[in-house]
């Protein structure tokens, strides 16, 4: 799709708990893409409060968008509850067949998971949750984004920018991603080599995975909980 073609409707889920960055890291990246026009959605207009406490404003409802180029579903701890949540996971099934891409950041596959969205799709997530994606019939890959067809999933947090710039070198072209990652300077030089397992020392991967048990229980819990109720809903 050239630059200067129509616009790009791009629509980002909101919800209670959701990780910000998951949400504005893509949002920076595909507003400057030409003819972008976001829509932050959600069930109503009232503020959603995220992870950090901030508080953010839809600017668009469910019953409000009939139609979207891209949809993406962000992750955070609010996707636990998002996953028992029909009418989200209803709106993501009758936007999707229509959109040119289904994506995602970090845990917000395992929303696309819920609503039997990546059945059968290659996908990442966050490292602590990827393999949960086997669970909807996903193949979980442990990449920083992985693309599947117009599938494209990002990896934790920090990879919702290197997603986005793909999602806009797809919808564009490459020239186009590449000066949007000038633009803002994307250039990161992290002060530790411990952004994966794969890189991070031992002690500290077993600190994380240790502090974040609990938590990881009960979205694995969601996790089953949401494939059942899917594999009901396939008869």
């Amino acid at each position: 799709m050239p630059a200067n073609a129509a616009s790009i409707d791009v629509g980002l889920i909101m919800y209670p708990g959701l990780t910000q960055l998951d949400l504005f890291g893509p949002a920076d990246v595909l507003n400057r893409m030409p003819g972008t026009n976001i829509k932050f959605l959600w069930k109503n207009l009232d503020p959603v409060i995220v992870d950090r406490g901030l508080r953010v404003l839809p600017n668009t409802t469910f019953g409000q968008c009939r139609s979207l180029d891209i949809v993406c579903v962000p992750g955070g701890p609010g996707q636990i509850a998002l996953m028992d949540d029909d009418e989200t996971l209803n709106f993501l099934r009758r936007i999707a067949p229509g959109c040119r891409l289904v994506t995602s950041v970090c845990t917000g596959s395992l929303v696309l998971g819920a609503a039997g969205l990546l059945d059968g799709y290659r996908a990442t997530s966050h490292w602590t949750s990827v393999e949960q994606l086997a669970l909807f019939g996903a193949k979980p890959v442990h990449e920083r984004v992985v693309v599947d067809r117009n599938r494209i999933t990002g990896a934790g947090v920090t990879s919702g920018i290197d997603f986005a710039l793909r999602v806009v070198e797809d919808m564009t072209d490459r020239a186009t991603a590449q000066q949007i990652q000038l633009q803002m300077e994307y250039d990161p030089e992290p002060p530790y080599r411990c952004g994966t397992p794969k890189t991070a020392p031992p002690e500290i991967v077993d600190a994380v995975r240790a502090r974040l048990h609990m938590f990881q229980s009960s979205r694995r819990s969601a996790s089953e909980r949401a494939a059942e109720r899917l594999a009901a809903r396939k008869g």
